[in-house]
């Protein structure tokens, strides 16, 4: 499975230009079941990407880590889901020496999800790169509410704290790192247009 593509939106909307070697750099790279497929493309194009990499995959698979093992990286940890990998990535990024890379290589809400939290403790934005890989799923958050709904895959959809009917819509949050949902019926309650399935 190849990087996405996805088709132009909203100068908002993320862009997810794939990974790049930097060669034998500080890393630190996240992926999860579906991104760790990018980290061994990278690895298999320069093997040195990996000798200073810590590598936290998001998954409930062991056998995903012992692939990844084979690539040799400084260290690999496996986390059970996003929220789980906080802790070791705070870590990760507290530790971190001048000029550490980000690698994100998976779901658009992993990338997201790990972007904001690398911005927000003074990573630069070029520093971080992403390939997005998987499912064409999004984390809204309800500009009503402030909840945010894990992998959305429908327009409209319904809001998991407050009820609402949300329109999907392309405007991202990088500082939150979701994309941002808006009442679809707010004027005229109770008319809804029909679901569809989110394109890429």
């Amino acid at each position: 499975m190849s990087n996405t593509q996805f088709t132009p939106s909203i100068t908002s909307r993320p862009v997810y230009p794939g990974l790049t070697s930097l060669g034998n750099v500080p890393a630190i790279m996240i992926a999860d079941a579906s991104g760790q497929e990018a980290l061994k493309e990278l690895a298999a194009a320069d093997s040195s990407v990996m000798d200073q990499a810590h590598v936290l995959l998001v998954t409930t698979s062991p056998a995903l880590a012992d692939k990844l093992q084979d690539l040799r990286p400084a260290s690999i940890e496996t986390v059970s889901d996003l929220d789980a990998a906080v802790p070791s990535f705070e870590r990760l990024l507290s530790t971190a020496k001048m000029g550490t890379q980000l690698y994100l290589a998976g779901a658009e809400g992993l990338i997201g999800f790990f972007s904001a939290r690398a911005l927000g403790s003074g990573l630069p934005q070029e520093a971080i790169q992403s390939e997005h890989r998987g499912p064409i799923s999004r984390r809204m958050q309800c500009v009503h509410c402030k909840g945010v709904t894990e992998d959305v895959t429908t327009d409209p959809f319904t809001c998991s704290h407050c009820g609402l009917t949300l329109f999907v819509r392309d405007h991202f949050s990088r500082r939150l790192g979701v994309f941002q949902g808006v009442c679809v019926d707010a004027e005229v309650p109770g008319e809804v247009p029909e679901t569809e399935e989110i394109q890429p």
